[in-house]
This record gives structure tokens, sequence and C-alpha cells, in this order.
């Protein structure tokens, strides 16, 4: 499972892990995917997307319909 959210873009950030005796090394950022599944009423199925937390609950307050919409207009495949 690739670290971007289909419906924000979020991907993950780079930075620095600094020690306490200040060393540092690099490190990655990764934002809260998960996998989650919903029904879409006008086609009749489920569809499954890899959301960041922000993602999902954008899916909350939008409805599915409307999200999936905006993937589409974008191009992705849903």
């Amino acid at each position: 499972m690739s670290a971007h959210c289909q419906l924000t873009g979020r991907k993950p950030g780079f930075g620095n892990a600094i020690s306490h005796s200040h060393r540092r090394t690099r490190r990655r950022f990764d934002p809260n995917i998960q996998t989650r599944r919903y029904w879409l009423p006008s086609e009749g199925r489920f569809v499954r997307l890899t959301l960041s937390a922000k993602g999902i609950k954008t899916v909350d307050k939008l409805g599915i319909e409307k999200a999936v919409a905006r993937l589409r207009a974008r191009g992705e495949k849903v």
C-alpha cells in the first residue's frame, strides 16, 4: 500500500531525526493512511479507497458520491 491519500493527496514528509547529542539522520513522516470500503448506491457496489484520517473525515462531510466524483474528475480510477 503506497503511503498517499487518494482524496486529499497527502504524502510522506521528510526531515531529520535529531538525537540527544544533536546528530541528524534522515527520517520519514508518514500520514495516517487507512483502507476503507464504502457502499456506492448509484452503482450498487462497494469501492475501496486508500485514505488518510483527514480524507475519511472529508468523505463523512461531503458524502461518498461527491468524493468519488472528485476522484474521477482528477482522472483517478475508482
